[in-house]
């Protein structure tokens, strides 16, 4: 869960997040803005699970510098899940910040911090007429942190306090997920993919079995196998070879389209997919990638992706790329946005990426849907999402249309 903390300069935002983490995470000063850009801490928060706190600059922040971070300030808004919103005083600037991050349906915790310099209870009362849910706070003292940790975990999205899933209502206990992960040259050293660890973790959460291979091994290991796998799941660049080798009756997707419904909007993504039918020569199209790897040749977003998409319509297209939070503010001249996974990001700025696109009327999907409907094997990819497997418990259909 990303918890961004917010809130005027000089109202104690880094003291507030220090004494969270009970680490010195942000620079501390009397001088106003002293934090520029977003500072983030990565930690576990029991029992929400693994977080990631922001802090960010003041809104209140003045003169073009002061315009440039306010901007990194609202990017963050859009990666938020839980927002603590930091004062010493009820102005405007929290009001109007209260209403923006209401406005995302984003849960608010105020710490009306340096409670130490006020009467007790003064600005609770006041900030109780927008907010109710304050926690008085003497950050540099650690005088309310323990209440606002408590109010922080009782304010979480109800998600963050279940366990989300990737493989989980696909599956049954006991049922056998064959796992294909190609080793290229993109692939982490001496290591797998994040989707691919996430997908392994979240079967043996769900008490079933994986068996991991290449897919120069594929069809050696569904040979050996004495009953069909419940599931195969491909990386999506592989698709194409993988489709040819498992059989039409074995449930076969992708990590990127077990993402979609983990990290994005399943509903919404595989809607873009069908817009790939009516892209023509010369439209312009945005490929959006969460992480930033080092591209190398062949590069499935670079260069794979662009070049089906070109063979599908017979001619040239612009293509536009983009890597991390780098991100248009002006989507009106793409005709398709094609996104990777998300796998490092939240699924709130996932969402926020979606919801933007669909406000502008452009189509967006991801990598696994766009490859399986470029290589006519959408309808298959989807269908353990569209129908149960079977009729135990915690396998329901997840319809899409």
């Amino acid at each position: 869960m990303h918890i961004g903390i917010f809130g005027r300069r000089n109202v104690g935002k880094s003291s507030v997040l220090n004494a969270l983490v009970n680490q010195t995470v942000s620079i501390v000063s009397d001088v106003a803005g002293t934090t520029t850009d977003p500072v983030e801490k990565v930690m576990e928060f029991k029992p929400i699970g693994p977080v990631v706190f922001i802090d960010t600059a003041g809104v209140d922040d003045v003169g073009a510098l002061g315009r440039a971070r306010l901007q990194q300030t609202m990017k963050v808004v859009d990666r938020t899940e839980l927002a603590v919103l930091v004062t010493d005083a009820w102005l405007d600037y929290e009001k109007q910040l209260l209403s923006l991050l209401r406005s995302k349906n984003i849960p608010v915790v105020v710490a009306a911090n340096k409670s130490d310099l006020r009467p007790q209870g003064e600005l609770e009362n006041t900030i109780a007429r927008d907010c109710p849910n304050i926690v008085a706070t003497h950050a540099l003292g650690r005088l309310g942190i323990a209440e606002l940790r408590q109010a922080i975990i009782k304010t979480a999205p109800p998600e963050f306090l279940a366990q989300n899933a990737i493989v989980g209502g696909l599956i049954d206990p006991g049922d056998l997920v064959v796992l294909v992960t190609p080793i290229d040259l993109e692939a982490p050293k001496g290591r797998l993919i994040v989707p691919q660890v996430q997908a392994l973790r979240d079967i043996l959460d769900h008490n079933g079995y994986a068996i991991v291979v290449k897919e120069s091994e594929l069809a050696a290991a569904l040979a050996r196998l004495k009953e069909p796998p419940a599931l195969v799941v491909t990386d999506s660049q592989a698709f194409e070879t993988v489709a040819r080798i498992v059989p039409l009756d074995v449930p076969l997707t992708s990590f990127s389209i077990l993402f979609a419904r983990f990290k994005g909007d399943l509903a919404a993504l595989a809607e873009g997919a069908s817009a790939i039918e009516f892209l023509r020569p010369g439209d312009r199209v945005l490929i959006a990638e969460a992480c930033t790897h080092h591209p190398v040749k062949d590069d499935i977003g670079r260069e794979k992706i662009p070049h089906w998409l070109k063979q599908r319509v017979g001619g040239e297209l612009k293509i536009d790329v983009v890597a991390g939070r780098d991100w248009p503010e002006d989507l009106a001249c793409y005709r398709l946005i094609v996104h990777c996974a998300a796998c490092v990001f939240n699924r709130q700025e996932m969402l926020s990426r979606i919801d933007k696109a669909r406000a502008a009327g452009i189509p967006v999907t991801n990598y696994g849907m766009a490859i399986s409907y470029l290589h006519g094997i959408f309808q298959r990819a989807m269908k353990p999402f569209l129908e149960p497997q079977t009729s135990g418990p915690g396998k329901e259909a997840c319809p899409i249309a």
